[in-house]
């Protein structure tokens, strides 16, 4: 790669070359929208890959517990980039009154996880795009750039196949689908000053209002903002420089048991 390449241009070629070649490899192929920061951008990378256009559809797995400014954010743009929009949701487990006060774990794995199962099995895809990074949670840093699930959808933490040279697993056997992270090198700050550079739309709950912001979004039940004052993307990126909180530090699901994410990320959880 070339030297005299910035490091945001570095990861920018780098994830292109992720999307294109399980592209080339996979074509039931979608990818995972939670219209936050790292997907978006991830949606914008992949328009670039493809001179502006999606040749694939968009998944917004859909809890009906999200914010509104989540909704108002997809329905815009999703018109604006003409993109081709599935929203998921587990529709029998919402019919049986599933939501937080069932407990955490059980709620985001039946309206996330078997959401998302359900998605695959419907369409079909063989794999799918998340905008997930190493440096966001503990258990994602065990994850793969291509990274095989089983037959149930299932992730085995303890059998990852080797990445050396970015040299990529990009085969699925026939019983499995492949879960592709073109962003999974990339921390928090290089996505907000890749925002920055780019230009990318944001939701408004990543800017402070009354001295408070979100810093990771999702359902709104499960999520509470940080103190702040950055209020623009720049004083964002500045902000980050000497942050010392936890990004996912106001999201329930992580504070009520430690090996949460890793149990639902096992069981085929983004």
């Amino acid at each position: 790669m070339d030297s005299n390449l910035s490091h945001l241009d570095k990861l920018e070629n780098q994830s292109i070359f992720i999307i294109r070649e399980a592209y080339s490899q996979f074509r039931d192929v979608a990818m995972l929208w939670s219209i936050g920061k790292d997907s978006t951008a991830l949606l914008w990378l992949v328009r670039k890959a493809f001179f502006g256009k999606m040749p694939f559809p968009v998944v917004h797995i859909d809890t009906t517990y999200k914010f509104k400014e989540i909704y108002d954010f997809r329905d815009k743009y999703t018109k604006e980039w003409d993109l081709s929009l599935i929203v998921a949701k587990n529709e029998e487990a919402l019919g049986e009154n599933m939501g937080p006060t069932k407990g955490k774990f059980q709620c985001c794995n039946e309206l996330k996880t078997v959401a998302l199962k359900q998605a695959i099995a419907k369409h079909g895809f063989k794999a799918l795009y998340l905008g997930i990074r190493r440096d966001e949670h503990g258990i994602r840093a065990k994850e793969r750039v291509f990274s095989p699930r089983d037959e149930d959808f299932e992730w085995d933490y303890k059998n990852q196949p080797p990445e050396l040279w970015d040299q990529y697993k990009t085969k699925a056997a026939e019983e499995e689908h492949i879960r592709v992270h073109p962003l999974l090198g990339w921390r928090e700050i290089d996505v907000w000053e890749y925002v920055q550079r780019e230009k990318i739309p944001a939701v408004n709950l990543y800017f402070a209002r009354n001295s408070k912001r979100y810093r990771s979004i999702g359902c709104a039940t499960c999520c509470s903002p940080v103190d702040s004052e950055a209020d623009t993307i720049d004083k964002i990126v500045e902000e980050l420089k000497t942050s010392r909180i936890s990004e996912r530090s106001g999201r329930a699901q992580d504070k009520e048991d430690d090996y949460m994410m890793q149990k639902l990320r096992s069981l085929g959880y983004m």
